[in-house]
């Protein structure tokens, strides 16, 4: 099995296809590198394509302490994958945890990241929901602690965004929470207390967002209520970015409507590798 080494020795499970322009894709905390597969069937034919599993999911290692889950270990381990294949930089494609984990390589290391795709992000955002919010993730390390994660899945599966998916969907949604079911519990439950309980607000950081010049493509689904406002917040506020709403969907973007998703993002990285997606024209704003 091919593994990545991260700075702190934990060694990160990735798979690969195709050749060109490379691509990584960083998965949701629901998912693993697996979840990716219609993205890698479908752009492996022009493009280096690379999903791996974070820490704390299985083929990866799923190390004991929860203080090495912080959403910091999370974005130097996609460059530690880059890093072992020998790429100096790539196409980020983030789902929620993966597309905050884009962000800050964007945000931190802007030399190695060639454009983002930020689907589903911000949900936790809100200022004025933050203590609730990681309380609730508190709460969620525990169940996958003391229930496991068979049962966990049961309640993560019923979470008001990833009910889209079940509606349009039932057959695919009840394979992703089977896989859901299947992960490492204690991995879960330090992922969710450190990195989904821990990490910053993107509301905190708006004058370093503001002076990220990486191509950004922002993708929400409008039925996914704690993802529409951070969204609009990161159009507004990062200079070479561009937003699009997929209709009557959720949180799960890219296996609820796979070709749509795929659409947009092979659309958004022809544009940026020609050039084509720049900075906002400041004559189209208003004030």
């Amino acid at each position: 099995m091919p593994h990545a080494t991260a700075k702190d020795g934990v060694r990160l499970y990735f798979e690969e296809a195709g050749a060109g322009t490379p691509l990584i894709f960083l998965h949701e905390f629901a998912a693993d590198h697996t979840n990716w597969e219609p993205q890698l069937r479908y752009f492996a034919r022009r493009h280096r394509c690379i999903a791996y599993s974070a820490r704390g999911y299985t083929p990866s290692d799923v190390p004991v302490s929860p203080d090495v889950y912080s959403y910091v270990h999370f974005y130097t381990d996609a460059l530690a994958v880059l890093d072992h294949l020998g790429i100096a930089a790539a196409h980020f494609v983030g789902l929620s945890m993966g597309s905050y984990s884009s962000l800050q390589v964007a945000l931190n290391a802007p030399h190695r990241i060639r454009s983002m795709v930020l689907a589903g992000v911000g949900s936790g955002s809100s200022l004025e929901q933050l203590d609730a919010f990681r309380a609730q993730c508190r709460a969620t390390a525990e169940q996958f602690e003391t229930l496991g994660s068979v049962e966990t899945a049961k309640v993560t599966r019923e979470a008001p965004g990833r009910i889209p998916f079940l509606v349009k969907d039932p057959r695919g949604h009840a394979d992703f929470y089977a896989a859901l079911a299947r992960h490492d519990a204690r991995g879960s439950a330090n992922t969710m207390r450190g990195f989904q309980g821990g990490r910053p607000s993107i509301y905190t950081m708006t004058d370093a967002i503001r002076r990220v010049a990486t191509p950004a493509l922002i993708i929400c689904g409008d039925e996914d209520d704690a993802c529409v406002a951070p969204s609009l917040f990161l159009k507004q506020h990062l200079p070479a970015s561009g937003l699009t709403v997929f209709p009557k969907s959720g949180h799960v973007l890219n296996l609820e409507e796979p070709a749509l998703f795929n659409e947009s993002v092979e659309r958004f990285i022809a544009l940026v590798e020609a050039g084509r997606w720049g900075a906002r024209d400041p004559r189209s704003s208003v004030g």
